[in-house]
This record gives C-alpha cells, sequence and structure tokens, in this order.
C-alpha cells in the first residue's frame, strides 16, 4: 500500500498516540489530529488527506456525524474506531458512507486490511459517481440533440439524419461543440 496522508480523532489522546505510532511505523503520514468530531471536519476539509480514522464516542459531534459530513461531501474515507459494535452503530456507521467498521482495541493485523478496503471502496464509488456523472451528461446531450433536430426537421421539412448532419456541418464549419450547437439552436426556436 502507498504511504497515505491521515487524520486521525479520538478523545482519547493515548488512543491518538498509538495510533499514529502504529500507522507512522507503517509508513503512512500522521497530518493531523483532533479530539472531537468538530475538529476532526475541520481538520479533514483544510487538509484533504487520503483517510480519516475516527472514533465513534467523540465530544463535540461524534465520528459517525463527523464521517457523514465527509461523505456528503466527497473529502475522504472513514475508517470508524469504537468499543461499540451494536447493531445500531454499524447501521448508523453505514449509513452515514463509513468504508471500514474496526471494535476496538484495535490491532495492526486488523486496521491496515480494513485501511486498503476502505481505501479501495472509496475509489469505487468515485468511479460509479464519475460513470453515473457521465451518462446523466450523456442522456441530457441526448435530449437537446433530439429537441435541436426535432425544430430543424420542423422548420425546414427534413429527415432527422438530415437535420443530425446540418448540426454536425454547422458544428465543424464554426468549431463549437454538437451540444453548443443544439443548444443555440433551442434558444433561438424559443425567441
Amino acid at each position: 500500500m502507498n504511504p497515505l496522508k491521515i487524520v486521525i480523532a479520538d478523545d482519547e489522546t493515548l488512543i491518538r498516540m498509538d495510533m499514529r505510532e502504529l500507522l507512522e511505523e507503517a509508513g503512512h503520514q500522521v497530518v493531523g489530529e483532533a479530539a472531537n468530531g468538530v475538529q476532526a471536519v475541520e481538520l479533514a476539509k483544510k487538509l484533504k488527506p487520503d483517510l480519516c480514522i475516527f472514533d465513534v464516542k467523540m465530544p463535540e459531534m461524534d465520528g459517525i456525524a463527523a464521517a457523514k459530513i465527509l461523505s456528503k461531501e466527497k473529502i475522504a474515507p472513514v475508517v470508524l474506531l469504537t468499543a461499540f459494535s451494536q447493531p445500531e452503530f454499524v447501521k448508523r456507521a453505514t449509513e452515514a458512507g463509513v468504508q471500514a467498521y474496526l471494535v476496538k482495541p484495535v490491532q495492526e493485523a486488523n486496521l491496515f486490511p480494513a485501511i486498503e478496503v476502505a481505501m479501495s471502496r472509496y475509489q469505487e464509488m468515485q468511479g460509479l459517481e464519475d460513470e453515473l456523472f457521465k451518462v446523466k451528461d450523456s442522456l441530457e446531450m441526448r435530449k437537446t440533440l433530439d429537441r435541436a433536430k426535432a425544430i430543424l426537421m420542423d422548420a425546414h421539412n427534413i429527415s432527422e439524419s438530415e437535420a443530425y448532419k446540418r448540426i454536425q456541418k454547422y458544428s465543424m464549419a464554426k468549431r463549437k461543440t454538437i451540444k453548443e450547437v443544439a443548444e443555440a439552436i433551442i434558444r433561438s426556436a424559443t425567441k
């Protein structure tokens, strides 16, 4: 695994120190430490780490609420550490977008595989979100193009393929994208 920049958050100083030592011995860089969830979120937003490791129970804001913010804003994947393995905590963590959940005491043999899984899941989710954006953009482009072709077909009494050829030809002549040409046709038709 490549070295990661990591923010850790736990209200217990000794646990943070142990976690820092464990991570740094493995070649990772702890770029920030927080004693509560609010500080953890602020640090993560400021430092843009590769990974965050948060305790569940912290003052001001718990680790699950902090993880939810980071997940929603796509800042970094979160591994949660907790002494609690009750189903309601696991459910809340899952709903918050947490990539891994470890029960304390955390051991090296469990931590590093969980980090790898968290990083992999996060990258996979980012890839899926990028793919979804492209699909939505493509669908919008298709709708715009179809509308522009319909306008040309009605205005010039031509076939769909001829309307597309005209849009394509104009696009090349004016060095504009087909989407830009289609949008211009729609705008001019609605004036």
